[in-house]
Order: structure tokens, then sequence, then C-alpha cells
């Protein structure tokens, strides 16, 4: 790093600024939208990005990527990003900075890992002639619906970009500690959709119909064949069916159904081996009931999966601001799913988790989509930090 721009100065920078990342954590929490509706958020980021004379460019309708070129020659390239979207979800908590928006509330704390993004982008900017390299800023909209990172990468965004950082808050981690582990630590998400088709008759005679309701039940049992004898017990697997929809009235064989599901795993190979099973097992068992099927699947996320060096990179940087007996390098592995995992997919890099969980404030206990989610504000400062001291200590290190 470099002589004029020491950790020290960063951290006194800031602690200067943290009041004024908290006011734009609050102003955005006052003012949510959901996923692909993020007008005026990206019109906010756009404005906070315009005043720091930081040129963008925008992706897709709702998201736009900043970027920062150094003054001192040509260098890596990073990518920082922060999720922008709200969920739609009723903000019950009793402050003045709850949200004004009926039905919707950043519930997930996607408000303060933009502010945060924002407060060190002020920061990046500011010390622009004490680096080498380019910083991208990544304000990414549709998180919560596994439809925004797809933009960035299909855009080619992505391209050329040598390393990736994102953080998300975490409400079941203490302020003051920072996650930062290697290998899966998400799934992947796919939901899937299959359609039966059958043929209709009364129900006292059930020969004459082909019955799409029990098809459908035959295929929701059997789906956990796959989890249960056809991946490893050493493979952490969920197929789930949440939907089952069938018939019109008690006595009439229903001719159609159909039912909704989700599969999660951790690696690329078993998701790719579980989504073809679970295709294969509803069109063997329609076969078998004389009935027919149709397949379809949304991808939402790949698995994510952080590299052994970036994680690493982010448990030495944060433990010059939080001490090193507060990282977390073993934190479990969680079924749910973020779609920074697109990102990973094209460049090395880490997704690291800072903690806003304050033991003496029960209001901050909440987990994550909960209607009264809240966060201790005092983790945005450690998070601001955290993208300031990473981006710097990969761009100037030299291997």
């Amino acid at each position: 790093m470099s002589t004029l721009l020491t950790r020290s100065t960063i951290h006194e920078e800031v602690q200067q600024g943290a009041e004024e990342v908290i006011a734009l954590r609050r102003y955005l929490h006052q003012h949510p939208e959901p996923s692909l509706k993020e007008y005026e958020t990206i019109k906010f980021i756009k404005n906070q990005l315009d005043k720091l004379e930081i040129p963008y460019e925008s992706v897709g309708e709702t998201g736009a990527i900043g970027t920062i070129i150094d003054k001192k020659g040509s260098g890596k390239t990073i990518l920082l990003r922060a999720d922008i979207d709200a969920l739609e979800l009723e903000d019950a908590k009793d402050k003045p900075y709850k949200s004004i928006k009926k039905g919707l509330h950043h519930a997930c704390g996607h408000d303060g890992h933009t502010s945060a993004l924002l407060g060190a982008a002020k920061i990046l900017k500011k010390h622009e002639a004490d680096f080498s390299g380019t910083i991208k800023l990544a304000f990414q909209q549709a998180e919560e619906i596994g439809a925004g990172a797809r933009q960035f990468v299909a855009g080619g965004f992505v391209n050329n970009v040598d390393q990736v950082f994102g953080i998300h808050v975490d409400s079941s981690i203490e302020t003051g500690k920072i996650v930062a582990t290697a290998g899966p630590t998400n799934a992947s998400c796919d939901i899937f959709k299959i359609k039966v088709a059958g043929e209709s008759g009364h129900a006292a005679r059930p020969d004459l119909g082909r019955d799409a309701l029990l098809t459908a039940a035959a295929i929701t049992v059997e789906l956990q064949s796959i989890v249960a004898r056809e991946v490893s017990p050493l493979d952490n697997v969920v197929v789930a069916v949440g939907v089952l929809n069938a018939g019109t009235r008690y006595n009439i064989i229903a001719n159609e159904a159909s039912l909704e599901g989700t599969v999660r795993t951790f690696s690329h190979t078993t998701r790719q081996f579980v989504l073809e099973a679970v295709e294969r097992v509803a069109r063997d068992v329609a076969t078998a009931h004389r009935t027919t099927v149709e397949f379809e699947n949304y991808d939402a996320a790949a698995p994510l999966i952080n590299h052994q060096t970036a994680a690493s990179r982010a448990a030495r940087v944060g433990a010059d601001i939080v001490g090193a007996k507060n990282i977390i390098q073993d934190n479990p592995k969680s079924l749910g799913a973020d779609d920074f995992a697109d990102f990973l997919a094209v460049a090395e890099g880490v997704y690291a988790r800072v903690g806003t969980k304050d033991p003496s404030n029960t209001d901050t206990w909440y987990g994550h989509h909960h209607e009264n989610f809240d966060i201790d504000e005092r983790g945005l400062a450690i998070a601001t930090e955290l993208h300031v001291n990473y981006a710097l200590d990969f761009l100037n290190d030299e291997q």
C-alpha cells in the first residue's frame, strides 16, 4: 500500500464518514424498491456517483457500474459489488427510518451494502492517485430473484476483471466480526416447474381416465429418492416441492396438475446431475401413469464458491480492522443462495460477511427476510473499511 495511504489513514477517513454512510443507509431503508423496479434507487446512487465525479455506465434498466481509474499507470482490475433491491414485505419495526413504502422493506440489508460501497467509493476516489489499477463499483439490481448479476456478466462488465469482492451484512454474526470462509458457502438455487397432462373422467370409473393428480403426487414422493439413493450422503443436496396444484372437483379425475420446487447444491457438477435426475424421474413416473409432463427450470443462482487465495486475503485484511480473533474462517454453509455466485463463476474472488448483531440490542437479532429486520449500524463502518482495504491490498499486491 502507498506510503501516503496507510491503514490508519483509511481508518480515520472511514470513521469521519461513518455518520454519512449511516444517513445514506437510512434514506435507502425508507425508500425500498423491489427487484427490477429499483428506478429511484439507481437514480439516487447515480446522483451520489455524480457528486463524487465517478463516471458510470447503466447496466440494464436499474443497475449501474462506476469506474475509478488510477493516476499512476496500468494495473489490475477489481470489481466491488453491492446489491440494491428490497423485499415485498411489511416493515413492522417502529424506527424513524422505517420504510415509507407499504409492503416493501429492506429486510436483507441491501441498503447497508449500497451505503457501505458508496462510502468506500468516496475514499477510493479521493486517493485515486495513490494506487495503480482500476476499481469497478457494481450496484446490482434484482439479487433477490437471481436476475441481476447475470446482466452484468452478459453485458461484458466482468470481462477482464481480475478479482471480484462482495460483502453481506449478517444478523447472526456479532458486530465486530468478519466472515471469510473459503470454498462453497452458499448453495445454488434452481426453481423447477413440472406440468402434468392426463385425461379427465368420472371418479367412479378411474380406469377410463389418466390421473394427473396421482402422477403429481407420485412424482413428489419419488423425487426424494434422488437425494436418498442417487447422491452421496456426504454431499449436501436439497430437492423440495413447495407447490402442488391439481383437480377441480372431488369426483373428477384430474386431467392437469402442476408442481413447483427447488434444487439446492454446493457444486456445479452435483447441480447438473440432480437437475437432470429431477426431469428424468418426472418423465419416467409420468410414463408409468400413462400421462405426460412438461419440465422447465429457472436458474436463479449458481453455487457460491469462494476462492482460497481471495478468502485468505479477506481474512488477513479483515484482521487488521477487527483483530485476528474476530475473523471467522469456518462459517457453516448456507442453503440460501446469492447471485454473487455469477460473478465468482467468471473471476476469482470472495464473498465476505460482516456481523451486524449487537448482543445488547435484540432489535438487531432478527433473521434476514423478517418483518422486524434491522442492523447494528456500527457494522457499516467495518464494511466500508473492508471494501477499501481489500481493493487496495489486491491492487498493490505485485504477485
